[in-house]
């Protein structure tokens, strides 16, 4: 029997659905208060039907954006943006025969698994703590896709980017898709220096997230801390122009971060 990986989608079908549905009921309820008398008073009907007439308006805004990221970043579809997106990333990391790759928050797989195909003698393991926020990954999920698509390179565990549960430079590369900016409440500058802490010296880290200065800080302070430090090379890449629009405006999909650690302390 021939598997088909099935990567889900990045925009939850649940938050779609959600959005949809509300737009609905708005749009009744508008016009249920325009043409009966729900409401006796006319004043209070006026009040009524323009409530829910604007906030079926924000709805709909939502919906059609939804619908719209949702179709964008399908696998399956005619744009396949998260495929272009993954094969960008991938694209950075290469280790010698031997070497160790970690994917932080891998989701479905997609990630660890393109690092894989792209490093056949290396050895690649995808972390997530695969949350109740996004139920339609799993860590079967991921062993599946692997299948699917023939690779044997790889293993999957729980865990979270956090607190990685690995010794300092334990990795050739480290790489991470779409999953920083999900984490609230803590300072994202620390969890990426968390995140170098098990990358090997002369190793690679490829992060790809929407970096905003509200969720990230100053990203150009942290790479220039960085060079600081010992790494030998840290950029940040812009995407956000490379990314077809979806309505209304183009949608943001940030920054990539690269840094290479030096071989040397």
């Amino acid at each position: 029997m021939n598997l088909k990986p099935n990567y889900k989608n990045w925009m939850p079908k649940g938050m779609v659905f959600g959005f949809v549905t509300a737009a609905v009921v708005l749009l009744a309820g508008a016009i249920a208060f325009a043409v009966t008398n729900l409401a006796a008073n006319s004043i209070l009907r006026w009040i009524l039907t323009t409530f829910l007439g604007i906030a079926f308006l924000v709805c709909a805004g939502y919906s059609i954006w939804c619908v719209n990221a949702f179709r964008a970043f399908s696998y399956n579809g005619k744009r396949r943006l998260s495929k272009q997106i993954i094969d960008g990333v991938a694209e950075y990391i290469s280790v010698p025969d031997g070497g160790k790759i970690l994917d932080v928050g891998c989701g479905s797989g997609a990630l660890t698994i393109s690092c894989a195909k792209r490093n056949p003698h290396g050895t690649v393991v995808g972390l997530d703590r695969w949350g109740k926020e996004y139920a339609s990954f799993s860590k079967r999920l991921c062993e599946d896709n692997a299948r699917a698509e023939g690779v044997r390179n790889t293993s999957f565990i729980n865990g979270n980017a956090i607190s990685l549960d690995f010794p300092d430079g334990s990795f050739d590369a480290v790489t991470s898709n779409y999953v920083y900016h999900n984490i609230s409440g803590k300072n994202k500058q620390e969890l990426l220096l968390e995140t170098l802490r098990v990358l090997k010296k002369g190793g690679t880290f490829t992060i790809h997230d929407i970096m905003s200065p509200q969720r990230y800080g100053d990203m150009n302070a942290f790479v220039e801390t960085l060079k600081k430090q010992g790494f030998k090379k840290a950029e940040l890449i812009e995407t956000t122009s490379t990314c077809t629009t979806i309505a209304p405006t183009p949608f943001r999909t940030g920054l990539s971060a690269l840094a290479s650690r030096s071989c040397t302390p």
